[in-house]
C-alpha cells in the first residue's frame, strides 16, 4: 500500500519496485547496496557522471542497464524519456567505470514499460508487460550478437522442396525480422503448406538465428496435435534428420512447460491457464473461443507468472488467426516479449488490422504494389476513407478504452453501433490504421514526391495533441523499419525540446520531427523539405506559422551534410496534406476495479437501481477515483451542482468506506445491537453492508450519471482497431498543375536562352543528324551549368513537374543526367511526352533489330545480340560509344575490342556508328 502524502513519482517508483522484484530483482538503495544479495540487483539513486539514475541494474555484480521512472501520467509521452534514459545509460557509474553504454535501458511508469536493447543494429524501443529476469539478461549479456541482430545475418534460403509462394512467405517474413517489424501475416490459401511454411520458418530460425524458444499457437486441441504430427514428420532440405531428432518439441497438455522445448505446442486456452497457474480440463480445448455463445463480459486479466516469464519465448507463430486472439484473448499475446507470425487462409479486417497490414504473403491474391532554392511549396494530397468520413464501432464487439494521459487499458462490451465522424478522430476515437495507412502512403509515395532521394526529407509531421503525437511517432518508426533516433517528438512538453531540434537541424537523424506546438519564430530547420498535416487548423495566420517552417533557403553543400542524397541545393517544399488543412476554411495498490469491461454508466446505473456487490461497488469506486484525477475546476462545479455541494472525493470515500470490513463489521454490531464480545454473522454483515451501500449512493441520479459519463468521455478514448482505413487519393494537389507549368516554362526558357552556347543544346535543337556525337562528357557540362545558373531547375524536379503534365505514369529516372537528358528531347520536341531516356533507347534498340532481322541480312547469333545489348545499355548510362569504350568494363571482360571484331568482323565501327545514330533517334 502506497504511504501517505507520496508524491505521483514516488507512487510510480513504489509500483516498479514491485514489478521488479516480483521479475526477480532484489531492490536497494545506494547508501545499501549488497550485490551479493541475489543474481540481480535493482540499485535506486545510482551516482552517474550525469547525475543520479532513478535504477542500475546489475547482474552478477556487472552493471547491465537503466531504468528511467515517471508518474503515471507520462504513459502518453513515455518516448520523450528516451534521451533521458539513454544518457544514463552512456554515463559512467560511480565505482564501476565503466567504459561501453549499458546495454539494456528502460522507461516505465509502474503503469507502462518501454524497453530498448542498445545492441539491436538499429534500437528501437518496445513496449513489455515487465521488466526482464536477471537470468534472462545474463544469458542476452553473454550472446555475442542480440537476437535481432543475428536475424540480419540467416543466409538465403534453400528453395528445394518447396512451392514457389512458400519461398516468397519465408523470404518476405525473413526480411521483416530484418526490419524488426513486430507482428507479419502470411496469408495462404488452404492446402497450399501454410504449417509446412512456418514449420521451415521455425527451423531456420532455431538453426541460423539461434532463436531460444518458439511457441506453436492453436485454439483447439486437434490443431495442436496436427501441427505435432507435421513437426514430426518434417525433414529440413539441409539434413537428413527429423525435426524432432534435431529439436525438442512439446504439445503442452499440462500445466507443466518443459524448459529445455525449443518449441511448444499449445492452445491459446491453455497458455491463458497456465499463465494463471491453474489446470485445465482438456474438454475446453476442443471449441475455439471464436465459438463459444457464452463469452466473458469481463475480460481473462493476465498477470505475471514467474514459471513463463514474458521473455519466455522468442517468436510465437498464431495457426489460424483471423479467429481466436482478440478482444479478451490478445492479453494472452499482449504478455509475451516476442515477434508473432499469423497464419490463416481466411483473414479478414480484425486480421489485418491486428498485423498491422505487414502481409508477407498474399498467396492467390495480388500482391500489393508497394511500390534548386525555393521558398515556395507543392502541395500533395493522401486523402483517406477514415479521414474524410470516420467510420463506425459495431455492437456485440469488446473494444479497448485507453486513458489519454496515464494510457491505461481496459476493455467493454460494445452495445449499439457507434458512428463517429472525421472530427472525433484522435481525440474521442484512435483508429490505429488510420494513422498507419497515411504514414503508410506517405512512406510509398516518397519516390514519387522527391524522386532520386535515398533517404527521407527531413519531415515535421504535425500532430493533434501529445497522445496523438505518440501514436504517430510509434507507427513511423514501425512503417519505415528504423529504430528511436529516427523519429522523435519535439514539442515544449519534452524535457529538452531545444537539444531535440538541434539534432533535427544539424544531423542526420531524427529523419522525422512530430510536434503539437512548436511552430513559433526560432524553431526553424532549414534542411526541413516535407511538412505532413495530420491536423487541421482553422487560423490563417497560425497556418501561416506553421508553412513557414518548411521555406527557409539551404544551399547544396549544407543540406548533403544532412540529406547526403540531395542533388542539389533546397528547391522547394512539399505540404503533405492528410487532413483537408490546405482546404479548410481559416478566420491504488491493490486494483479497485474488478469490472473494467462494464462501462461506467452501467456500473453506476446498476448501483442507482440496487446493486450492492463488492465487486461493483469497488470498480464504480475505482472508476470514479481515476475520473476525478483527470476532472478540470469546471468539471468538478458542474458535479457539485449536481449533488448539492458533494465533491466526487466525497463520493468515492463514501463507496470505499461501505465496503470497508471494519466499518461493516462495526455496522453490523450496531443494527444487531451485539455486545462487543459476539461477533456478527453473515446475514448481519450482508444487511450492514446493504445500509452503508445504500447510504453512500443515495446521490446517484439519472442526472448525476449522465453528466460524469459525458465528462469520463471527454477523458478516455475508445481505440477502433476493427474499421480499416483505405486510400482514396494520393496526387498532387490541383494547384500543382500551375506550379507544374511555371516550372516547365523556366526550363524551356533556359534551353532556349542556351541553345547557341552550350553545344549539347545546339545538337538537339538545331543539328538533330549529330545527336550520335552527344558524350558523357557533353551532358555533363549542361548539368554543371544548370547548377550553376539556375539550381532551382533540378532535373528531377523539373522531371516531376513533367510527370504532372504529361500524366506520365512509369518509373522515374534512375540518375539526373538521365534525367536531364530525358528533359532536353521533350523541351525541344523530339518526344511528345517525357519519356525515360532508358525506355527510349530500348524501344529505339528493338526496333533496330527488328527491321535488321526482317531485311535481308543475316540475323545476328546469340552471342552478338549478348554484346549488342551490352551497348545499348552502355548507351543508356554514357549517352554515346567511342571504339576506346570497348576495352573498358563491362566489355573487356568479355574479350575487349578484339572479341567485338571476331564478332562482328569488318562491320563493327559501322555497327557501333549506326547505333550511335539510331538509339539516340
Amino acid at each position: 500500500m502506497n504511504a501517505p502524502n507520496q508524491n505521483p513519482e514516488q507512487i510510480a517508483r513504489d509500483k516498479i519496485d514491485e514489478l521488479l522484484e516480483a521479475s526477480g530483482w532484489v531492490v536497494q538503495h545506494a547508501k545499501k547496496i549488497d550485490l551479493s544479495a541475489g543474481l540481480g540487483i535493482a540499485v535506486r539513486e545510482y551516482q552517474t557522471d550525469v547525475g543520479p539514475v532513478d535504477y542500475a541494474l546489475f547482474v552478477d555484480k556487472k552493471a547491465v542497464g537503466v531504468i528511467e521512472a515517471k508518474p503515471e501520467d507520462w504513459g502518453h509521452r513515455i518516448t520523450t524519456v528516451e534521451e533521458q534514459s539513454g544518457g544514463y545509460a552512456n554515463a559512467s557509474l560511480r565505482y564501476v567505470k565503466n567504459k561501453d553504454p549499458l546495454p539494456f535501458v528502460y522507461e516505465s511508469t509502474g503503469a507502462i514499460t518501454r524497453f530498448t536493447d542498445g545492441r539491436d543494429p538499429k534500437p528501437r524501443s518496445r513496449e513489455v508487460f515487465t521488466f526482464h529476469r536477471p537470468e534472462t539478461l545474463q544469458e542476452w549479456i553473454g550472446q555475442s550478437l542480440s537476437l535481432r541482430a543475428r536475424l540480419q545475418t540467416i543466409p538465403a534460403l534453400d528453395e528445394k522442396g518447396l512451392r514457389h509462394c512458400q519461398v516468397i512467405a519465408i523470404g518476405n517474413l525473413e526480411q521483416s525480422f530484418k526490419e524488426t517489424k513486430p507482428r507479419a501475416l502470411i496469408q495462404m490459401a488452404t492446402g497450399a503448406g501454410k504449417t509446412f511454411t512456418a514449420i521451415t520458418s521455425v527451423y531456420r530460425l532455431l538453426k541460423f538465428g539461434n532463436a531460444k524458444r518458439i511457441l506453436f499457437l492453436v485454439d483447439t486441441k486437434n490443431l495442436g496435435e496436427q501441427a505435432e504430427q507435421e513437426f514430426m514428420t518434417f525433414v529440413p532440405n539441409d539434413d537428413n534428420r527429423k525435426f524432432t531428432e534435431l529439436y525438442n518439441v512439446q504439445r503442452l497438455k499440462s500445466s507443466h512447460v518443459p524448459r529445455d522445448a525449443q518449441v511448444c505446442i499449445c492452445t491459446i486456452q491453455r497458455m491463458y491457464a497456465i499463465l494463471k497457474g491453474e489446470e485445465l480440463d482438456e474438454a475446453v480445448e476442443d471449441i475455439n473461443p471464436a465459438e463459444q455463445l457464452t463469452k466473458p463480459k469481463k475480460p481473462l486479466p493476465v498477470v505475471y507468472s514467474h514459471k513463463i516469464p514474458p521473455e519466455f519465448f522468442d517468436f510465437i507463430f498464431i495457426d489460424e488467426c483471423h479467429r481466436s486472439i482478440y478482444n479478451l484473448w490478445q492479453q494472452v499475446l499482449d504478455y509475451f516479449d516476442a515477434s508473432l507470425i499469423g497464419l490463416t487462409a481466411t483473414p479478414d479486417a480484425r486480421t489485418y488490422g491486428f498485423f498491422k497490414k505487414n502481409i508477407v504473403s498474399e498467396y492467390t491474391h495480388e500482391k500489393a504494389v508497394a511500390d534548386g532554392v525555393n521558398v515556395g511549396n507543392e502541395i500533395y494530397v493522401i486523402d483517406t476513407e477514415r479521414t474524410r468520413a470516420g467510420g463506425t464501432i459495431r455492437a456485440e464487439q469488446t473494444i479497448e478504452k485507453r486513458e489519454r494521459l496515464t494510457r491505461k487499458k481496459r476493455w467493454e462490451r460494445q452495445d449499439e453501433d457507434e458512428a463517429y465522424t472525421a472530427t472525433q478522430l484522435d481525440r474521442d476515437i484512435v483508429n490505429p490504421d488510420q494513422i498507419r495507412t497515411v504514414i503508410r502512403t506517405f512512406k510509398e509515395k516518397l519516390p514519387e514526391i522527391f524522386p532520386g532521394r535515398q533517404e527521407v526529407p527531413k519531415t515535421l509531421i504535425f500532430a493533434k495533441t501529445d497522445s496523438h503525437a505518440d501514436d504517430i511517432i510509434q507507427t513511423v518508426r514501425e512503417e519505415f523499419g528504423e529504430g528511436n533516433d529516427f523519429c522523435r517528438k519535439i514539442t515544449h512538453k519534452v524535457d529538452n525540446p531545444k537539444s531535440v531540434l538541434a539534432d533535427f537541424r544539424n544531423n542526420y537523424n531524427p529523419r522525422i520531427a512530430v510536434t503539437v506546438d512548436m511552430i513559433a519564430t526560432g524553431t526553424d530547420v532549414k534542411p526541413l523539405e516535407c511538412l505532413l498535416f495530420m491536423r487541421d487548423v482553422k487560423s490563417r495566420n497560425y497556418f501561416e506559422q506553421m508553412k513557414g517552417r518548411g521555406t527557409r533557403t539551404l544551399e547544396h553543400d549544407n543540406l548533403k551534410k544532412v540529406t547526403p542524397s540531395a542533388n542539389s541545393a533546397k528547391t522547394h517544399y512539399v505540404i503533405v496534406d492528410a487532413i483537408g488543412v490546405t482546404k479548410s476554411l481559416k478566420t491504488a495498490s491493490q486494483p479497485l476495479i474488478t469490472k473494467p469491461t462494464v462501462p461506467l454508466k452501467d456500473l453506476a446505473m446498476g448501483v442507482m437501481m440496487g446493486a450492492r456487490d463488492e465487486d461493483t461497488i469497488s470498480s464504480l469506486a475505482g472508476r470514479l477515483a481515476r475520473l476525478e484525477k483527470q476532472l478540470e475546476d469546471k468539471d468538478r462545479e458542474l458535479i457539485k451542482g449536481q449533488t448539492g455541494g458533494i465533491t466526487l472525493t466525497e463520493i468515492v470515500s463514501g463507496l470505499i468506506n461501505a465496503i470497508d470490513a471494519d466499518r461493516i463489521e462495526a455496522k453490523a454490531r450496531e443494527i444487531a445491537k451485539l455486545p462487543e464480545t459476539v461477533e456478527p454473522d453473515d446475514k448481519q454483515r450482508d444487511k450492514a453492508q446493504e445500509k452503508l451501500v445504500g447510504d453512500a449512493t443515495k446521490v446517484f441520479t439519472g442526472e448525476l450519471i449522465n453528466l460524469l459519463d459525458n465528462i469520463r468521455r471527454d477523458k478516455e478514448q475508445t481505440i477502433d482497431h476493427e474499421s480499416l482505413d483505405k486510400v482514396t487519393r494520393a496526387e498532387w494537389d490541383g494547384q500543382a498543375k500551375e506550379n507544374a507549368q511555371a516550372l516547365v516554362q523556366d526550363f524551356q526558357s533556359y534551353l532556349e536562352a542556351n541553345r547557341d552556347i552550350i553545344e549539347a543544346l545546339t545538337i538537339f535543337y538545331s543539328q538533330p543528324a549529330r545527336r550520335r556525337e552527344v558524350t558523357y562528357d557533353m551532358i555533363k557540362h549542361v548539368m554543371e551549368k544548370l547548377r550553376s545558373d539556375r539550381p532551382k531547375l533540378a532535373p528531377l524536379r523539373v522531371w516531376q513537374a513533367y510527370v504532372v503534365l504529361d500524366e506520365y505514369k512509369g518509373e522515374n529516372p534512375a540518375t539526373e543526367l538521365t534525367a536531364l537528358v530525358s528533359l532536353i528531347r521533350r523541351a525541344c520536341g523530339i518526344d511528345k511526352s517525357v519519356a525515360r531516356y532508358a525506355d527510349t533507347v530500348r524501344r529505339n534498340f528493338q526496333n533496330w533489330i527488328m527491321k535488321h532481322h526482317s531485311g535481308g541480312d543475316q540475323k545476328f547469333n546469340k552471342e552478338q545480340m549478348e554484346w549488342l545489348h551490352m551497348i545499348r545499355d552502355h548507351i543508356i548510362n554514357s549517352f554515346h560509344i567511342e571504339r576506346e569504350d570497348l576495352e573498358t568494363s563491362p566489355f573487356n571482360a568479355q574479350g575487349g575490342m578484339g572479341k567485338m571484331y571476331q564478332l562482328f568482323g569488318n562491320k563493327m565501327d559501322n555497327l557501333i556508328n549506326e547505333l550511335n545514330e539510331v538509339l539516340a533517334a
